[in-house]
């Protein structure tokens, strides 16, 4: 079986972007149509509860290179993605955000890239437009990561880019579960560059990532990719060791030079040791368990996603591509056998 290969899929996470939707995929199209006359959307609904669902069923009536994935709850931003990286069919395929922040017009410019032979094109944020704590937030995350990780990101780099087909194939491969997929990209390696651009305020409606979920985001991003938390720990530890023996070896001559007389009960000092030791150790066990934690999601194997129903899919895959990893699909009318 020959697989017609559309150039460019595009891949479109969306938790209830109704207010969003329309404009989005008019200038989604237009870049798409811009760019190359052969491409798919693929929206990969992550438990929407407002009407994202039936437009994108809309669009697919009018188009039938717009494809849906609806997955049954919401799952998460990353394993949205990763439900779409999946079953995405074109020799490249194009990650973006559905709030508009990420601009469609910039896909030509991914697209070029990609013809002069690169294999990933990241597009790096030059200027954002978020403010006071989220902001901050923001700005701090990314030296942070680079601090930690030795990943080759960029300063300022999301999930906006472009992959090549054989990226994709050795992405599909790849068996985490606490996923961050920018981090992944990077350190698959191939021919990388980049481009700038400003990043725009969502066009309307409120952020769909809370702290918590922007938190877990973000810690599972720096403990995929680093050990250096359980090193910093390893650290302290000989830190204090070295001051509490320096401290032990000047209370002994103190001691000895006063014939064993002591002044005033030291009640402040012992206590202010106490909670300072074991506010460490509390901090300690709580990195442990963080890496511990992602053990245990990982040997339990569960699917990153459950898909509920698809629209507009033949599967028609060829080359190195399998299964999806971590994929589990329910019986529906639109989901055909592989």
């Amino acid at each position: 079986m020959t697989c017609n290969r559309p150039t460019i899929s595009a891949i479109v996470p969306i938790f209830n972007e109704a207010e969003n939707l329309r404009e989005l995929h008019r200038r989604l199209t237009a870049a798409l149509n811009s760019a190359d006359d052969s491409w798919e959307i693929i929206y990969v609904d992550d438990g929407s509860v407002d009407a994202s669902g039936r437009i994108i069923r809309e669009f697919h009536g009018v188009d039938d290179r717009v494809r849906a994935i609806s997955l049954s709850r919401n799952f998460g931003h990353q394993p949205a993605l990763t439900a779409g990286i999946h079953f995405a069919t074109g020799k490249c395929v194009v990650l973006m955000d559905g709030d508009l922040q990420d601009p469609p017009e910039l896909i030509p410019q991914l697209v070029g890239k990609w013809t002069e032979g690169f294999q990933v094109v990241v597009a790096e944020r030059a200027t954002r437009t978020e403010t006071g704590p989220r902001g901050w937030g923001f700005k701090l995350f990314y030296p942070l990561m680079k601090c930690l990780s030795t990943l080759p990101a960029g300063p300022d780099a999301g999930i906006f880019g472009l992959m090549d087909r054989v990226v994709i194939e050795q992405m599909n491969k790849l068996p985490e579960r606490n996923r961050f997929i920018p981090g992944l990209r990077s350190w698959l390696g191939f021919k990388q560059t980049s481009i700038l651009y400003d990043r725009q305020a969502r066009r309307s409606g409120a952020p769909k990532q809370s702290w918590r979920h922007l938190l877990k985001y973000a810690m599972d991003a720096m403990i995929s990719f680093s050990y250096q938390p359980l090193r910093w720990v390893t650290y302290t530890g000989f830190s204090i060791s070295a001051v509490t023996f320096l401290l032990a070896i000047y209370y002994l001559i103190e001691f000895l030079y006063r014939h064993g007389r002591t002044y005033g009960s030291g009640f402040t000092t012992l206590i202010m040791c106490i909670l300072f030791l074991g506010g460490v150790q509390l901090i300690s066990i709580g990195i442990l368990g963080e890496y511990v934690g992602r053990i245990y999601e990982e040997i339990k194997q569960r699917p990153l996603y459950v898909v509920q129903e698809m629209i507009g899919f033949d599967f028609c895959f060829e080359g190195s591509f399998a299964a999806p990893l971590g994929a589990m699909l329910t019986p529906q009318e639109e989901i055909e056998s592989f």
